[in-house]
This record gives C-alpha cells, sequence and structure tokens, in this order.
C-alpha cells in the first residue's frame, strides 16, 4: 500500500461534503506531476485529506477506491482522477504550521512541493501524522 496526500479547498469540497457524499471522484488537478501520481494509485491506498488555503491542515483520511479513469471534467483528455471514500476522520486537526515546526516532518512533499496537489507520503511520515491527529 501507497500513502499520498490529497489538498482540496473546503469552500469547494470539504471534508464534510465528503464524508456525506461517500464515494466521489477527485477531479479537477491540472499540473502533470500530481496527475503522475494519481496515475500511480492503487486500490486500496489512502490518502490524507488536506484542507488547502482555509485550514490549511489534515482533517481525515480517504481510500482510493478506484484506479486512475480519464478526469470527465478535462475537455482535453490529458488528465485523469481516481474515486476515493472517506475513510476516517482526525480526532484532531493537523495543521500546516505543526508540521513545519516538527523536525521529523522536514523532508515532507507538503513542505518542499507545497503548491503540489497530489503527493506522496512515505510510511514513516503517515504513521507519525497518523499519532498527532490521534488515530
Amino acid at each position: 500500500m501507497a500513502f499520498w496526500l490529497m489538498k482540496s479547498e473546503p469552500d469547494t469540497w470539504s471534508w464534510d461534503q465528503q464524508v456525506k457524499k461517500g464515494v466521489e471522484p477527485w477531479s479537477g488537478v491540472r499540473n502533470h506531476a500530481a496527475a503522475g501520481h494519481l496515475r500511480a494509485m492503487a486500490k486500496g491506498d489512502k490518502a490524507f485529506f488536506y484542507h488547502s488555503n482555509e485550514g490549511r491542515e489534515i482533517v481525515g483520511i480517504v481510500e482510493i477506491v478506484k484506479t486512475a479513469y480519464p478526469d470527465p471534467t478535462d475537455e482535453t483528455g490529458k488528465f485523469v482522477c481516481v474515486d476515493v471514500r472517506a475513510d476516517k476522520a482526525f480526532k484532531k486537526p493537523v495543521t500546516l504550521a505543526q508540521i513545519k515546526a516538527d523536525k521529523n516532518l522536514a523532508g515532507m512533499a507538503l513542505i518542499k512541493f507545497s503548491r503540489l496537489s497530489v503527493q506522496p507520503v512515505t510510511e514513516s511520515e503517515w504513521h507519525y501524522i497518523n499519532k498527532l491527529g490521534g488515530l
């Protein structure tokens, strides 16, 4: 299993909306590096659900339930999406400020590639952040 982080602006698509909807396509990604990460995802992989812009915090975990397929919102046909399902909510959100201040997370892609909307997370980062989030 691989681990990921997926960013969403909460005023566009929030954790609460994801939970309520159940399974939903993660569409609208228009960065080639981020799209490459979507293509690399396997069914059963897990991803942190990160509220970007407003909040700037990891609020939960989603599971990849359908691997990459053509993004129906992309008129060019170049980009893909995956389907995700809400798995677990964090007991307490893990903020970007916490992550930046923690030397154990200094190498995290969220810090190094801050604008990338879909990014890998190492296994050690995954377990560490889950503990910070109360899971």
